[in-house]
């Protein structure tokens, strides 16, 4: 299949696209970037995003339908400011919308909205899911119902400030051949709205077994979280934020432990990579962001898709950029 390396959606900005199959269609749920006055810098200001959109398209390479605002700022009571990368999952009937928002302290937190169909709205809880912090949730329900949530990401997604149990804010990144960040993970409640433990880091090893270390920027983990399974098997996938690069890494349990697998992505026109992997009639297909739009400006991105393939033995083969 030939498919156009065009954004799929022009007429806003769209990044970070949680690709899902709900009710027929893909669902598409992006962080909806805007103009801003803030500074660009490594905390990321200026990813100063107050709303989400929900979009959905009834084949791959057909329109793209805007289902307008499902959830905004305004109507959560504990964000101030900065609703970044979400994600949303189907069970029980009912669609869930996690989010990442600082708190008025300044904290990040994950919330979760509910909802009654894939395009919202979506009704939030008054307060963060307990025991939740960074940013980048993506959820994943497994074959036997249970539900997990993803996250992490480091500088502005503050993981390093959370090496211990508490927020610690003089938290650096690992170097040298310190073991780098791990990302996190933790199973959910059967009602999707807190944790049914105490969530835990995931281990991404080297093909000798050892855990990458800080000094690996080319593949250690930095931000966007993302699972998939494909023939029985956990896809944990990853940018890998100051090299610009999304790779995946392979394991036989949710929780993993996971050894590298390779590179998906190579780095596009801007300054992050956040991505979805998506079955759809059959194919896999990769959403993604760059800012071609903008002619590069790294807060005011573009959702964009391409297929991939696996080789005979599972390996992802890498997507040319354009």
């Amino acid at each position: 299949m030939i498919m156009s390396d065009k954004p799929l959606i022009s007429h806003t900005y769209t990044a970070d696209p949680s690709a899902h199959v709900f009710e027929g269609k893909i669902y598409i749920y992006p962080s909806h970037d805007r103009e801003t006055d803030q500074p660009t810098n490594d905390n990321g200001d200026q990813y100063d995003m107050v709303d989400y959109h929900v979009f959905s398209m009834d084949s791959i390479d057909g329109e793209v339908t805007d289902h307008g605002v499902a959830l905004d700022m305004k109507d959560v009571p504990w964000v101030d400011k900065q609703m970044w990368a979400p994600d949303a999952a189907f069970k029980n009937g009912k669609y869930y919308l996690y989010f990442p928002a600082r708190a008025a302290d300044g904290i990040f937190r994950i919330g979760v909205a509910v909802g009654d169909r894939p395009e919202g709205p979506f009704v939030p809880e008054p307060e963060p899911i307990k025991g939740s912090f960074s940013i980048d949730p993506a959820t994943f329900v497994d074959d036997d119902g249970e539900a997990y949530l993803y996250f992490g990401g480091i500088w502005g997604g503050q993981l390093q400030n959370w090496q211990g149990d508490s927020f610690d804010p003089d938290g650096q990144e690992p170097e040298g051949d310190t073991p780098a960040l791990l990302p996190v993970v933790g199973r959910l409640r059967e009602d999707m709205k807190e944790f049914a433990e105490k969530p835990r880091r995931i281990e991404i090893r080297d093909e000798n077994g050892e855990l990458l270390k800080g000094r690996d920027h080319d593949r250690r983990f930095f931000e966007a979280a993302w699972m998939h399974k494909y023939q029985g098997r956990y896809y944990f996938s990853y940018s890998t934020g100051d090299t610009h690069y999304l790779c995946y890494a392979v394991g036989d349990n949710p929780y993993g432990p996971f050894t590298y697998g390779g590179r998906i992505l190579e780095p596009v026109l801007g300054w992050t990579t956040h991505h979805s992997i998506v079955e759809f009639e059959g194919r896999w297909y990769l959403f993604h962001h760059d800012c071609e739009i903008s002619k590069g400006v790294n807060h005011l991105r573009n959702v964009k898709v391409k297929e991939i393939f696996y080789d005979e033995e599972g390996r992802i083969l890498p997507v040319a950029r354009d």
